[in-house]
């Protein structure tokens, strides 16, 4: 371990991290590919161990998921998605000044956030408000065909794969849970289970599927408790899945070392960065976001790729290559006004290595 990377930098990492604002509770690993270097440790009112939703860390799971099953020559990253449902069902769902290019779109499109299919969950509201009025309690779930009822009547962000375009979507991964689902003939919670959670041993991660389940800590939206179990039983693919900071690190280290997939496939999900602007900034590819990490904000050392996915509750994944150091754990805020507390706390460790 080198020198500056000690239990104490750590542990004043975390304690920054948990005292900024809106911060009510915070989890922060940290482990090198080698595990030379493993520390976990929580802040205010979370413990280490904690299960949480890790909301749409959820995505890089379906990454995974989505590999796998092309790897079997299941389906191709260039199959146009009306292959995977009834005729009719999404007739419509991309119709952009008059012309359908619904039969346009491919996985390829929605791993990649470049269908310019909208975002159902964000829609028509001030300042991004949840369109169901989840964040102000209104839980309520979100089926498919709801879904795409929603899409249906809301304008398109562009063309399908219009150059340079990318415009982050839930809509996207409802249909990819679809396609799974129709490929494999089971629901996702199964498959996720089959194809992740169980090869890896894991005991304390679970697709979130029985609204009284209570172990998940509940999130925060500013300061206000968020309880929302017919919501977020509904959207397994987008971010349903829980887990634990521990856990989550063994996914982690599993994708990015040729665990699920060819290592070497790393490089196909990174090939074509596009910049996002919402619900944050930085970079998304294929299926994996990668931090925007200008020198300035990083004491103007280069730090290299940070590369994973953000949660929308506060969590987070993700590893640097330079450094082969990863990052998983929460500050368990649905705002958006705590996602740079953990970004912080990742720049600190990664430029003291």
């Amino acid at each position: 371990m080198p020198d500056k990377l000690n239990d104490q930098l750590f542990e004043k990492t975390l304690e920054k991290m948990a005292s900024k604002k809106n911060v009510f509770g915070a989890i922060f690993a940290v482990e090198s590919g080698d595990s030379s270097i493993s520390w976990q440790g929580a802040g205010g009112n979370l413990k280490p161990d904690d299960k949480y939703f890790i909301a749409s860390v959820t995505k890089l799971y379906v990454t995974a998921v989505m590999l796998i099953l092309r790897e079997r020559g299941d389906l191709s990253f260039e199959d146009k998605i009306t292959k995977f449902f009834p005729e009719d069902m999404l007739a419509g769902i991309h119709k952009l000044n008059g012309v359908d290019y619904t039969k346009e779109i491919t996985i390829a499109h929605l791993l990649s956030n470049t269908s310019g299919l909208p975002d159902y969950f964000y829609y028509q509201k001030p300042k991004g408000e949840a369109a169901s009025g989840l964040l102000a309690g209104d839980d309520e779930p979100w089926p498919l065909d709801k879904v795409i009822d929603q899409v249906k009547s809301l304008k398109p962000k562009f063309k399908p794969g219009q150059k340079g375009k990318v415009n982050y979507s839930d809509t996207n991964y409802q249909l990819l849970g679809a396609i799974i689902e129709n490929v494999t003939g089971s629901p996702i919670a199964d498959v996720f289970n089959d194809l992740i959670f169980k090869p890896l041993d894991l005991e304390k991660t679970y697709a979130y599927t029985d609204i009284n389940d209570t172990t998940p800590v509940p999130f925060y939206y500013k300061t206000k408790i968020i309880h929302a179990p017919n919501y977020m039983a509904s959207v397994t693919a987008e971010g349903g899945i829980v887990s634990s900071a521990a856990e989550t690190m063994e996914f982690l280290k599993a994708f990015f070392n040729g665990f699920f997939f060819p290592e070497e496939l790393i490089g196909e999900l990174k090939s074509n960065w596009k910049m996002n602007y919402f619900p944050g900034q930085f970079y998304f590819g294929l299926g994996l976001e990668k931090l925007w990490t200008p020198k300035f904000l990083t004491s103007m050392k280069s730090i290299g790729e940070v590369l994973g996915f953000w949660g929308q509750t506060g969590s987070f994944a993700f590893y640097n290559p330079d450094s082969n150091l990863y990052f998983t754990g929460t500050v368990n805020q649905a705002s958006g006004m705590a996602h740079s507390a953990a970004y912080k706390a990742m720049v600190k460790i990664i430029t003291s290595s």
